[in-house]
């Protein structure tokens, strides 16, 4: 048995065209809010509270999303993770997402925040049946430090493992190591500060949705650097390096919009808190 700093289990269903909770399971240091349906879509929305305010030393905390078939679900956050020291055991977060036929997810929680001497590991594991749809995205921040250094953290691990009926069909690691590694060499941050990542996994994917993400996020590009690739199955992945969290979330924006827009005929949601 486990001991969770925090724990979270929240499963979804289809009831005549509207999501709903199942089952909502909460204990510890995480907790979600009342559900809110922005639109009339039948799309629930769920925030996720961390009353502690941060990860601390050795904190665990586990989440577990079920989506049962044709379910809609909009997962965030009501603030930025923030991971402050951890002096002798990292903190850590597990994740497990099964998402059946027809089912919707999209995950968009705010920023990461590492502080000085900060060791964080965070596993993102999804399955998919064939015809679900997923979207994700996270952002990398270094936290405030006292000489102004930007990358005073000890170490950041992001996993990310999406099975689709069963087979591994991508797997994304990033692993950041400031004491060990040159935060400013091509690779690594090359002389930005914020990194983000942005995962969609969708039938709808094709070469021509890919092109036109692509003109629409350019045209900014002396202000970030962008990079988006096919994935092995219908879907691909984004990489922005900027100094700021507006910037690659104003990326992200503009191709969350244009997939909202071509797959669902309708905008996304406003979540920010701020």
């Amino acid at each position: 048995m486990h001991d969770w700093t925090g724990e979270l289990r929240l499963d979804i269903e289809n009831r005549h065209g509207k999501s709903v909770a199942k089952n909502v399971y909460f204990q510890g240091a995480l907790k979600v809010m009342r559900p809110v349906y922005h639109d009339d879509s039948g799309q629930v929305c769920y925030y996720i509270l961390n009353p502690g305010g941060g990860y601390l030393n050795g904190d665990r905390y586990q989440l577990s999303i079920a989506l049962e078939e044709n379910a809609e679900l909009i997962l965030t956050t009501q603030s930025a993770t923030k991971v402050y020291k951890t002096p002798f055991k990292q903190a850590y977060q597990e994740t497990e997402i099964k998402l059946k036929a027809g089912s919707l997810l999209e995950y968009i929680p705010d920023p990461l925040i590492a502080y000085r001497h900060a060791k964080y590991k965070q596993i993102n594991r999804i399955h998919m049946e064939k015809g679900a749809t997923f979207i994700y995205t996270d952002v990398i921040t270094p936290g405030w430090s006292a000489d102004g250094e930007k990358f005073s953290y000890d170490r950041l691990q992001l996993i990310n493992e999406v099975y689709l009926d069963g087979e591994l069909v991508v797997y994304d690691h990033i692993k950041l190591m400031p004491e060990n590694q040159n935060m400013k060499e091509l690779g690594f941050m090359e002389g930005f500060s914020h990194l983000g990542s942005m995962m969609v996994v969708g039938e709808k994917t094709n070469a021509a949705l890919l092109d036109r993400l692509y003109e629409a996020v350019k045209l900014d590009a002396d202000a970030y650097k962008i990079g988006l690739s096919e994935l092995a199955v219908k879907g691909f992945t984004v990489r922005v390096l900027a100094n700021s969290t507006q910037k690659v979330e104003s990326v992200f924006s503009k191709i969350h919009h244009i997939i909202r827009q071509e797959w669902f005929d309708t905008a996304p949601s406003l979540l920010r808190k701020y």
